[in-house]
């Protein structure tokens, strides 16, 4: 089979590997397509990102969908062709963690297409691949495949929210409009929040937010003050979600943020000098939200019920021969939101 595998900066290439023996109680699927989220282009351009570096070669993707190939001894409920959602997270489900119902901070997660472990997780980019059962997430007829693929970074924006509280009836600002942002901005809509402001620096992801629902937003490229006027009266939002991972959104979020507000953080990207004293004035908090587990069958029944619909987040998909162009187009954010690789299915 092929697998899209990275060995370091700039090092990315498509690798004939053996297809996986079907297992007992495992089954086996045939890859449709793969989002490449920002995770993977930080492996292509940088290899690597913090402190977590590339230190062997490491099959890239998480965010997949595909349809069964085969079902191991043991395995019911499921047959073969059935077309599917595959969850990436694979917790141990007994450290103590596990054990709390906080099962994205499992001590030993087998996330794919991680360097965070040393020997690495290895991807989702390939062609077969071997799933537990619990992983398998049935889509419906009308949602095609590439959609599916949206399923993992949905739940990154519904656990988001899960860490925010409820929103029903909330003024809300999203910052970094990208597929995580954009698809954020679906859920929210779909969670009841009153008013959806997106900001970027941007016109493409400022549009695809509108799409997905936002009702006013704002480019800070070509109106930088645009976000000055929620500032008044100690803050209006009454929660924000940074999703850019850029330093100075995180502290304009603390300025339009209101008093007793709450600022979730999405994105990751440079360190932030932390002002206390404001959000000691204002009694903000500020917090972290890491992954997914459970939120992913939500994420696929509101896929397959068309109650988030992710199709204006998709900007393109390229085969797995053009696996490079692919990262090249998805690195370019000025012309692309999401791109996908499609394997032959």
């Amino acid at each position: 089979m092929q697998a899209v595998m990275c060995a370091g900066a700039g090092q990315l290439y498509v690798e004939k590997q053996p297809k996986p023996d079907i297992s007992a109680g495992m089954i086996r699927a045939k890859i449709a397509f793969g989002g490449i989220c920002g995770s993977d282009l930080h492996y292509y351009q940088h290899g690597g990102f913090g402190q977590v570096r590339i230190k062997e070669p490491l099959a890239l993707g998480h965010e997949v969908s595909g349809l069964v190939d085969a079902i191991g001894e043991g395995v019911e409920g499921r047959y073969i062709g059935e077309r599917i959602a595959i969850s990436p997270s694979r917790p141990c489900g007994h450290c103590r963690f596990c054990q709390m119902g906080l099962h994205n901070q499992c001590l030993t997660m087998r996330f794919y297409g991680s360097a965070m472990p040393f020997p690495h997780i290895q991807g989702a980019f390939c062609e077969y691949i071997m799933l537990h059962p619990y992983q398998v997430h049935p889509v419906a007829d009308h949602v095609t495949l590439s959609e599916a693929a949206l399923a993992e970074p949905l739940s990154v924006g519904l656990h988001a929210i899960q860490r925010a509280g409820s929103v029903v009836g909330a003024n809300v600002l999203v910052t970094g409009c990208g597929p995580i942002g954009s698809l954020l901005i679906g859920a929210l809509r779909r969670s009841g929040a009153a008013t959806i402001v997106a900001a970027d620096i941007a016109d493409l992801p400022l549009t695809c937010a509108s799409a997905m629902g936002a009702d006013k937003v704002v480019n800070l490229a070509t109106d930088p003050e645009g976000l000055s006027a929620y500032t008044a009266d100690k803050g209006y939002f009454d929660v924000v979600f940074e999703a850019s991972g850029s330093a100075p959104a995180f502290l304009n979020a603390l300025n339009v943020v209101r008093a007793r507000g709450v600022v979730v953080v999405v994105g990751v990207g440079a360190e932030v000098n932390i002002p206390l004293s404001q959000i000691v004035g204002k009694e903000i908090d500020v917090r972290g939200t890491f992954r997914f587990h459970q939120e992913f069958a939500t994420a696929v029944r509101f896929l397959n019920d068309r109650l988030v619909d992710g199709r204006p987040v998709i900007s393109g998909v390229q085969p797995v021969a053009n696996v490079i162009a692919a990262f090249n187009m998805a690195g370019d954010k000025s012309k692309s939101l999401k791109v996908q690789i499609e394997f032959e299915h």
